[in-house]
């Protein structure tokens, strides 16, 4: 015979099984196969760079293998389309940076919504985008280069891709500034400093991990970069609101990203792991020459920024006169 207090401790153990469930099958995560990286961008890219040294730290930390795979196009959306419609099971994640709260507002019709559909986990941190010229063009401040580009009116902009951060942040600039331009797209940003290098382009608005070496070896000049504050790997670059261009700064984040459906056991683990990752001083000195600096937050806070951004840069996109593709 069943007494009440036999099935009121049935119905608790019930209730509780689902949880408890989850919370084992977290606590199991990652065990039977090795972890698939979507970097929605090509290797080299400023993205790609960071999300290979964050990775292989929280892999060691995780003890299972986790696996970049480059897949690059359509402002990163052709990357995080796979992750959407992947099996929220904790075995396909993606690396990201903003210009994914950007390809909502750049492309009408998106195959996922890049919200609801995924679940952040936890930003590297920010970088700047650095303004850089050909050395052969002779300017030596972001004014000179304005000024030039306003007289012109023909300035060609290289950038990772329609939508991605590099094209962001220079439309920024150039709405700032008032000054017109071509957009001139390619595959990735390497292809897009490669170009200004050679001076068939005139300038991009890149990664500071992917554009640093350029400008150390003399190759580029960096004329000012995207951030409110001076990065600390370039010192002696202003930023452009101190030179003068209201809201023309960028806030270029990147991090992880999984699947909305990824039980939050799982999202909060690789939070609690990748935080201690970014907190190790070797990591942190990596970090260094990338120009990164922390953007800490939660999960929760992560999913609110990514929310406030998409409806900003609708607003935004809409304001400038850009129609979504």
């Amino acid at each position: 015979m069943t007494t009440r207090r036999t099935f009121l401790s049935l119905t608790a153990a019930t209730l509780a099984t689902p949880a408890l469930s989850k919370l084992a099958f977290a606590q199991a995560w990652p065990s039977s196969r090795p972890i698939r990286v979507i970097v929605p961008f090509s290797a080299g890219s400023s993205l790609d760079v960071i999300a290979r040294i964050v990775s292989g730290y929280v892999s060691t930390e995780l003890g299972q293998t986790m696996v970049i795979e480059n897949r690059g196009g359509a402002a990163g959306s052709i990357g995080a389309a796979i992750v959407a419609k992947a099996e929220p099971d904790g075995y396909t994640m993606l690396a990201h940076a903003s210009a994914h709260t950007l390809a909502p507002a750049i492309y009408a019709k998106l195959p996922y919504d890049a919200s609801a559909d995924f679940a952040g986990v936890i930003s590297f941190g920010t970088l700047p985008n650095v303004l850089v010229v050909n050395p052969s063009k002779g300017f030596k401040t972001v004014q000179e280069f304005v000024a030039a580009a306003k007289a012109s009116g023909e300035f060609t902009y290289a950038s990772a891709g329609i939508g991605s951060t590099t094209h962001w942040a220079a439309e920024r600039l150039r709405a700032s500034a008032g000054f017109k331009g071509v957009h001139v797209p390619y595959k990735g940003g390497l292809d897009a400093l490669t170009e200004v290098f050679a001076a068939r382009v005139d300038f991009a608005c890149m990664g500071l991990s992917s554009a640093l070496s350029f400008i150390q070896n003399k190759q580029l000049t960096a004329l000012a970069v995207s951030t409110p504050n001076r990065s600390k790997a370039l010192p002696d670059v202003p930023t452009t609101l101190e030179s003068g261009y209201k809201d023309s700064d960028y806030n270029y984040w990147n991090g992880y990203l999984m699947p909305a459906q990824t039980p939050r056991p799982i999202v909060e683990k690789l939070y609690e792991v990748t935080k201690k990752v970014l907190a190790q001083p070797d990591v942190m000195e990596k970090f260094v020459p990338q120009g990164i600096e922390p953007m800490p937050v939660t999960p929760a806070q992560f999913d609110a920024i990514i929310k406030k951004e998409i409806a900003d840069n609708t607003a935004l996109v809409k304001a400038i006169g850009l129609t979504p593709t």
